[in-house]
């Protein structure tokens, strides 16, 4: 337990805490905060609730859903032979209403309902402490930067000025391109590509490293496949050289021609750009502050500062929503108890720090088939000196998987740290995996040793008896 940083006296400020950023990781800061106590606004550019609500998870996985339950009926008989196509303009819709057609409303109201304050507009730090936000400067005793990641734009000639989507026009597009390539074989680049290819687009995904790089070798061949059998052309190992936009016949925007670096052309109605994101800190004043990096501990705290926090994308740690209102979670209670004078449970696994952020997050790939994981890879595990076995087992030998879907494909591996006895990571890809992940995730924050996995009996049948099998071929 600690008290570092507690404050030595009562200072008059404005708010305990002031959050710049009203996304999900801000809104959880500052509800974690004010739930105890403490004084707390929320400063928002744009939309309260932020990328995830408006332009990522929530729009992009409307639009993969209808895709995937047709896909999912046409893998089994009796169900296959009743259904029709796609309704493109009801999965639009649809996308929409979970956007709540891009109005933040309903997000407002419940930071009132919570007793945070609203602060519309740009925020940026003038000095330790104070936030401008307009004409306004605010003083808090904390602040907490949640502004998120933006994308990166590749240095491709001509490609700027082509105006290429970003994930944002992707998922908030009012109609489906005849033809679209995807630049980028990353999570968001798989997930549209997918989403896309089934509204009907003639989907190119151009990867210069392959998809999925960062996880199981296994992943990214299954992935490209179902990609391909979807209707999808995926070119890996290619990168463009040149864009340009050229003129249709049907005076409508022009089309994009996509020189690559194998001397072939590409062309299309719209190209989608998903090559990477970096932590968004332009115009947020750190200099002013005194702040050379964003480098935290597990409380959120950046280094140097006894008031600063940074929480989510912004720090680099884990750019993933669910990891980010994690970190949240710890950093709203850990501002409370130093501005309270309280101790801090800060030692690992502590109510006030994000331990699962270095070797226990969970992450999905909602394509078809989706991709769940958590913890170390292989690879990963073997770099940084684990002693570690490593098993696999075919998902579609399992017998809930072949009653899932006819002709099942996929593939599950565990992880086991040998010394301790104890799963260290999972991946786990085929239809309809990503509910199968938590149980992984507990596992491996659980340090639950497999010899007392082995009593965890999984009910049959289902494919959740993937674990069985894992841990047979472990024991063997």
């Amino acid at each position: 337990m600690s008290t570092q940083n507690a404050p030595v006296g009562p200072r008059a400020v404005d708010y305990d805490l002031v959050v710049i950023g009203a996304g999900p990781v801000g809104e959880n800061v500052a509800d974690y905060a004010a739930k105890q106590g403490l004084r707390a606004a929320i400063v928002e550019a744009e939309l309260v609730g932020g990328e995830c609500s408006y332009w990522a998870c929530m729009p992009s996985k409307a639009l993969l859903r209808s895709g995937q339950a047709l896909a999912a009926a046409r893998r089994v008989d009796g169900a296959k032979q009743a259904i029709g196509e796609i309704d493109v303009e009801a999965v639009l819709r649809r996308r929409t209403a979970f956007t709540s057609n891009w109005r933040d409303d309903g997000q407002v109201a419940w930071l009132e309902s919570a007793g945070i304050e609203l602060l519309r507009g740009t925020g940026r730090l003038v000095a330790p402490g104070r936030v401008q936000v307009g004409e306004h400067t605010y003083s808090a005793s904390a602040v907490a930067l949640a502004t998120g990641s933006v994308p990166t734009l590749p240095s491709i000639p001509g490609l700027a000025e082509a105006e290429p989507w970003g994930t944002r026009d992707a998922t908030s597009a009012r109609s489906v391109p005849p033809r679209l390539a995807v630049l980028g074989g990353g999570v968001a680049g798989v997930e549209l590509a997918y989403a896309y290819a089934s509204l009907g687009s003639k989907v190119t995904l151009l990867a210069r490293s392959g998809l999925l790089r960062q996880e199981e070798p296994f992943v990214g061949q299954l992935v490209a496949d179902a990609l391909v059998e979807a209707g999808a052309e995926v070119r890996v190992g290619v990168s463009p050289r040149r864009v340009d936009r050229f003129p249709t016949n049907d005076g409508g925007r022009n089309a994009v021609r996509i020189e690559l670096d194998d001397g072939t052309i590409l062309e299309a109605d719209e190209l989608l750009v998903s090559t990477g994101r970096r932590a968004n800190t332009d115009g947020l004043g750190l200099e002013a502050a005194g702040v050379d990096a964003l480098e935290v501990d597990d409380t959120m705290l950046v280094t140097g500062t006894d008031w600063l926090y940074a929480v989510g994308d912004v720090n680099g740690r884990a750019l993933l929503t669910h990891q980010g209102k994690y970190q949240a979670r710890a950093a709203g209670e850990a501002i409370a108890a130093r501005l309270r004078g309280q101790s801090l449970d800060d030692a690992p696994w502590g109510r006030h720090v994000a331990t699962a952020d270095h070797d226990a997050v969970p992450h999905i790939v909602f394509s078809d088939p989706e991709v769940a994981s958590v913890g170390l890879t292989e690879a990963r595990a073997r770099g940084r000196g684990f002693r570690i076995r490593a098993v696999e087992f075919d998902l579609g030998a399992v017998a809930g998987s072949a009653l899932h879907a006819d002709g099942y494909t996929g593939r599950a591996k565990l992880v086991v740290d040998e010394d301790r006895r104890v799963v260290i990571g999972a991946t786990i890809v085929g239809q309809d995996v990503s509910e199968l992940l938590h149980s992984a995730t507990i596992a491996i924050v659980g340090e639950v040793p497999v010899d007392r996995l082995w009593h965890a009996v999984p009910s049959y049948p289902t494919i959740s008896e993937v674990w069985l099998r894992l841990l047979e071929t472990y024991f063997s």
